[in-house]
């Protein structure tokens, strides 16, 4: 193989970091993964990953639960606490039986564990699945921040996991002081969103009202048991009505029903939006249609989006 060749493959190869304080078990982990073609980084103590990771990003951490000073589970949550690092997988290693232990490791942030002495194959197999997993989730976000999509991730506490930087923007528009970089999401969202989180179903909703503007979260998605995607649309409908009647040739109401199918609603709750049944908002929708030259509510939804997008 040309040097060339044997550059890239290397490029490509998963790169996991080890932290454990047992020499023999780090014997046995670094010998099993480098067996498979897995490029094997060492820390022996918890200060000494964070140091670690200041330079380098792996694909997958392997932590052990218990070690002298920094523990396990301290060391992930400062890991997780840094933006660069906070989508890596990190898998506990543990000998300790009792279930608390186990909820200490995905409440700080862990996404699996291993009991000791670890079983090759599981290793193994949990190690491809995890790095497999993180690569598809950084590679839809990255596919979200490219379209500006208006998105975030959060967990089961409401902590946010990640968004992109369009809903960035967005939640500054409600608190300016805001970043993403602060993880915490503001208190002006916290309340509403804990809310939404309450009612355990795709497609609830929590609004958000701040002067002329309102920021609308929207269920979409529960991954796991642990993450739930959620979309934002920011919701100005006096500003965005009057673009869409202008820019479109719409009467008022028929601005309105367009307006509110793009944010995503049904006939049924736009009637109750705008106080008109069902039926008119229809007999609405068929002209709308007509104007726009479309066939169907997603055409239309799309000349909405796109005109108040511009």
């Amino acid at each position: 193989m040309s040097a060339a060749r044997s550059a890239v493959a290397s490029a490509r190869r998963d790169t996991v970091l080890v932290v454990d304080d047992e020499p023999d078990s780090l014997r046995f982990l670094t010998d099993t993964l480098e067996g498979v073609g897995i490029t094997v980084l060492v820390a022996i103590s918890g200060d000494a990953a964070l140091d670690l990771l200041q330079h380098i990003t792996p694909d997958l951490i392997l932590m052990d639960a218990v070690m002298p000073g920094l523990d396990g589970f301290a060391t992930t949550s400062q890991i997780k606490s840094r933006e660069a690092l906070a989508h890596v997988p990190v898998v506990f290693m543990t000998g300790l039986t009792e279930s608390e232990h186990v909820i200490e490791g995905f409440e700080v942030g862990g996404v699996d564990y291993l009991r000791k002495p670890v079983n090759v194959h599981e290793l193994l197999a949990r190690v491809r699945v995890h790095i497999g997993h993180a690569r598809a989730m950084q590679a839809g976000a990255a596919g979200l921040d490219a379209t500006g999509r208006l998105m975030m991730a959060i967990d089961t506490q409401g902590q946010m996991l990640w968004c992109t930087p369009f809903a960035e923007q967005a939640i500054n528009r409600v608190s300016p002081d805001w970043s993403r970089e602060q993880k915490v999401l503001p208190d002006l969202i916290r309340g509403p969103l804990t809310r939404l989180l309450a009612r355990h179903e795709l497609g609830a909703t929590a609004r958000i009202e701040q002067g002329e503007c309102a920021l609308e979260l929207v269920v979409i998605a529960h991954y796991r048991d642990s993450e739930l995607l959620i979309r934002l649309n920011e919701l100005n409908p006096k500003a965005d009505v009057s673009r869409l009647q202008q820019r479109l040739a719409l009467t008022d109401r028929e601005a309105e029903v367009l307006l509110w199918i793009s944010y995503g609603k049904s006939n049924g709750m736009i009637s109750e939006v705008l106080s008109i049944s069902p039926r008119t908002v229809q007999k609405h929708l068929e002209r709308i249609y007509e104007k726009l030259g479309v066939e169907t509510r997603a055409a239309a939804a799309a000349v909405a989006i796109k005109v108040l997008g511009n």
